[in-house]
């Protein structure tokens, strides 16, 4: 009985989410819902407030929602929550083969029931969050990137929905995987063109005003995880961040993307999209706590190599997500330095950086990349994660 431990803990999480997605009406689910509706009225979907809040996804995620804004909410959420959790199922399917461990039920459900316990994956679910979703569909994509596939789909329709996942998109070209760079460019193009025909208005608007607007958002808020966020806060407001600011964002990306490109060129394809998907949160101006789900592949990387002790502390940290332990909304303590205040209050930022900077010093330990990328091995010759 102690071996299946596991399914009644996975049992016990998934009725949670059942029963939350039941009571609970999450507010960016409520808002994707609304975008479904809104988006059939033109640009008013950018130019009004949705409960409150401006829509800040592409018309692409609007229009994937007009069909399921026909279904009562409460059905619709449920369904969605649900679907979340399959999709982080999903993830880690893909994550645990990169890492070349057996995909049986019993470890793949470790890995859900471990992995749903992280702030950002239960954070999403609390708000409803696309997150788990995208994670899915690149992971998915990098999986067969890492076996010479046909790739880049789900990649393409990731960016679609939400701009960040484009990261991928240069992963995938710098290190030579030109057909499934185009895939997915051209994937993106045709959802967004999709979403075009739909609501040119509201397209138009999008891409050429909203996309790139962080007035729209609370960029002190805490939940702001990106390093323009803690710059910020720290300066004490948006307007005092200078225009040196820009030359952060450039430098990570490049700085990143070169050690992505290192470990895939080691054909080590999920420490790639581990850099690359924490690359990608700290480029973003707009990095919010549930965002960094990224944080699941990136301790799966750190186990497989052997660091437990720093993935025990990533995940301990990830857990109990100290960050809202500090002052914010709006207490005066919130912005300024305040030495180590301000560095819990940004210890996803904190983490996301040390992250790459343990990854690049990895290197140093790591087998060059002159041997051809090998064969896929039996599942049954891979070890088990436990």
């Amino acid at each position: 009985m102690r071996k299946h431990w596991v399914y009644g803990v996975l049992a016990v999480e998934l009725t949670a989410v059942l029963v939350f997605a039941v009571l609970y009406d999450s507010l960016d689910f409520r808002i994707y819902m609304l975008g479904g509706h809104a988006i059939e009225g033109g640009s008013r979907l950018y130019l009004e407030q949705l409960s409150h809040h401006w829509y800040t996804n592409t018309p692409f995620m609007a229009a994937l929602f007009i069909p399921l804004s026909a279904v009562p909410l409460t059905i619709a959420r449920v369904a969605w929550q649900l679907a979340s959790v399959a999709a982080f199922a999903w993830a880690c399917v893909s994550s645990m083969r990169l890492a070349g461990y057996r995909t049986t039920r019993r470890t793949v459900a470790i890995a859900v029931v471990a992995g749903m316990v992280l702030e950002p994956m239960w954070h999403s679910i609390f708000l409803g969050q696309v997150n788990m979703f995208l994670m899915a569909l690149v992971m998915a994509d990098i999986w067969r990137v890492s076996r010479r596939r046909p790739a880049g789909i789900g990649i393409g329709i990731a960016a679609a929905i939400k701009i960040t996942p484009a990261i991928f998109v240069v992963l995938l070209l710098v290190t030579g995987r030109i057909k499934a760079a185009v895939t997915a460019s051209v994937t993106f193009a045709v959802c967004s063109l999709a979403a075009f025909a739909i609501a040119p208005g509201a397209s138009r608007l999008y891409w050429r005003h909203t996309f790139y607007d962080t007035s729209r958002v609370g960029v002190t808020y805490i939940s702001n995880q990106s390093p323009f966020g803690a710059a910020a806060r720290i300066m004490k407001g948006v307007d005092n961040v200078g225009g040196w600011y820009q030359a952060i964002p450039l430098t990570v990306a490049v700085l990143g993307l070169a050690l992505a490109v290192s470990w895939a060129r080691r054909s080590d394809w999920l420490a790639a999209a581990a850099v690359t998907g924490v690359t990608g949160l700290l480029v973003s101006p707009i990095s919010w706590a549930h965002h960094w789900v990224w944080v699941a592949p990136a301790l799966l990387v750190l186990l497989r190599n052997g660091s437990r002790v720093i993935a025990g502390c990533g995940y301990v940290l990830f857990v109990l997500s100290p960050l809202w332990w500090t002052p914010h909304g709006g207490a005066p303590m919130q912005y300024g330095f305040h030495g180590p205040l301000t560095m819990v209050a940004n210890c996803y930022l904190v983490a996301g950086a040390c992250f790459l900077a343990h990854m690049a010093f990895r290197l140093r330990d790591e087998p060059g990349a002159a041997a051809p990328e090998p064969l896929p091995e039996p599942e049954s010759r891979r070890p088990a994660l436990l």
